[in-house]
Order: structure tokens, then C-alpha cells, then sequence
């Protein structure tokens, strides 16, 4: 697609007609560690070398040139300026980003993961199943443990994230609003590429559906950091660590990603 999509303030969406919610059961505050996630730092330093880098991929020069490029996405300089301070991330940088954790996981760190791209949620809620299931045309997704939707609300990012392990699907937002309709669709999605895929119905009584409370994951300060909250909240659950950042830590976060993009690898 053509269009590029940032995020900001949330906002109303628009929803198929769908059965009544599944019965939901409280979940416990991030916060359980696990030995089986991967063991990079989630606050590296950022050395002198690497701050040089980051602000001359941020600095003046021409917007379209191409500064990364790999898993068939390029990141030219406009997209990479998303990622200065206040600024809305955009699908590009986020779709990236998303793929770096998947490469990640390919590499045998973590658990095994999935990446829809930033639009799947958009057209599944628009098309429907029929419309979306070449999208994972090649994979089997039950033999991942975790599956990542990141959802675009208009000028808001949120993540849907599909534990198969567990059986759970959770909505994070980093503005605490409620996300019960989000995993509504992604579990009715869910049923259908099971019914199609594996000729096997899902059984609704095994799977739990939760919308994140606000006390439960760090929420934003601002209206620009939705994006990188989305992203993080990602990497995190990919880690299996608490997630110990806030709002404070987003600049830092920025940079980060900055240099990951340019170097196409994760600290």
C-alpha cells in the first residue's frame, strides 16, 4: 500500500457484528521472569559511536534515500525521522521492527513468533477471513507460541498478541482502552484458519481473551509514543521480562531503535 500510517490519540473504530464476548479471567501483572527468553540487555548503552550514527540517520539529507533495507523492506531517512522525539511512528518502522523480532526468534532466541504486518488488522475487519488468508499463506501458525497484530485505530497504535502456548489472546494499549472487540476478532480469525487450515474447530471454554488494564502494563504520558510503546511491549513479551520501562524511557527507546533499523539486528 501506498499510504503510510501513523499514530497518535486514540479513536473509535469501526467493528463487524460479532458474537457476545468469551468469558474472561483476570490476569496477573506482568512481572513473572522466565530463564528461556533471550539475554540481551533491554537498556544497553548507547555508545559515543553509535549516538553519531543515530543522529546523522536523523539529520538533514534526502528524505527518500534508502537507509536500511532487508526482509523485502527498505527504510528510507523519512522513515526513519518517525522515530525523533514526539514524532508518529509509521507502518514502515514499526512493520521493521516487528520483523527484527521475528528474525530473532528464527535465530533460536525465545520463543517462536509471527509478525502480521500493520495492515492485516485494518483488512481483516474490512474483508473479513476470505480476505486475509493468503496473509499466512506458508505458515503454520499453531506451530508458533506467539503471534503479533499490530492494530492501527486511526491515529492510534495497540497490539493484539495471540499466545498459542497458552491459549490466550491479549490487547495492549498503551492509553489503557478497552480492547475486548480487538480479541474478539483475532480469535474469531483464529477459529477460521483452524477450520480452514487444519479441518479442526477451536473450542472457545479453552481459550481466554483480555482486554490489559491500565495497572497492569506501562501506559503513555504523551499523545506521539503509542508507536514505540507497541513496539516495546512487543519485545518484551518476546524476552519473557517484566516490563519494567515507562514513559521516561521512550527517548532513549527512539535511539535505539534508530541504530537497530540502520544495523538490521536487535541489541
Amino acid at each position: 500500500m501506498v499510504s503510510k500510517q501513523n499514530g497518535s490519540e486514540a479513536s473509535e473504530e469501526r467493528l463487524p457484528n460479532l458474537p457476545p464476548a468469551l468469558s474472561k479471567k483476570p490476569r496477573a501483572p506482568a512481572g513473572k521472569k522466565s530463564t528461556s527468553g533471550t539475554k540481551s540487555d533491554p537498556f544497553a548503552l548507547l555508545t559515543k559511536d553509535m549516538e553519531e550514527e543515530i543522529a546523522a540517520a536523523l539529520g538533514d539529507g534526502n528524505p527518500d534515500e534508502i537507509l536500511s533495507s532487508a526482509f523485502k523492506l527498505t527504510v528510507t531517512r523519512e522513515d526513519m525521522r518517525t522515530l525523533e522525539k514526539l514524532q508518529w511512528l509509521n507502518d514502515t518502522v514499526i512493520n521493521f521492527y516487528m520483523t527484527l523480532l521475528v528474525d530473532r526468534s528464527n535465530r533460536g532466541k525465545g520463543p517462536s513468533v509471527f509478525a502480521f504486518n500493520t495492515f492485516f488488522y485494518l483488512k481483516l475487519c474490512s474483508g473479513g477471513y476470505s480476505a486475509v488468508k493468503r496473509w499466512s499463506k506458508g505458515v503454520d501458525l499453531f506451530s508458533k507460541d506467539i503471534i503479533f497484530v499490530p492494530v492501527h485505530l486511526r491515529c492510534h497504535w495497540t497490539l493484539g498478541v495471540i499466545d498459542v502456548r497458552k491459549k490466550s489472546i491479549r490487547h495492549y494499549d498503551s492509553l489503557g482502552q478497552n480492547g475486548d472487540k480487538i480479541c474478539q476478532v483475532l480469535f474469531k480469525f483464529l477459529q477460521e484458519e483452524s477450520h480452514e487450515k487444519r479441518k479442526e474447530e477451536l473450542d472457545s471454554s479453552e481459550w481466554t481473551l483480555h482486554s490489559m488494564e491500565p495497572h497492569e502494563i506501562p501506559q503513555q504520558k504523551n499523545g506521539s509514543d503509542c508507536g514505540v510503546f507497541t513496539c516495546k511491549y512487543a519485545d518484551y513479551i518476546c524476552r519473557e521480562e517484566p516490563m519494567t520501562f515507562t514513559q521516561r524511557h521512550m527517548p532513549y527507546f527512539r535511539r535505539k531503535m534508530v541504530w537497530e533499523i540502520l544495523h538490521q539486528q536487535l541489541l
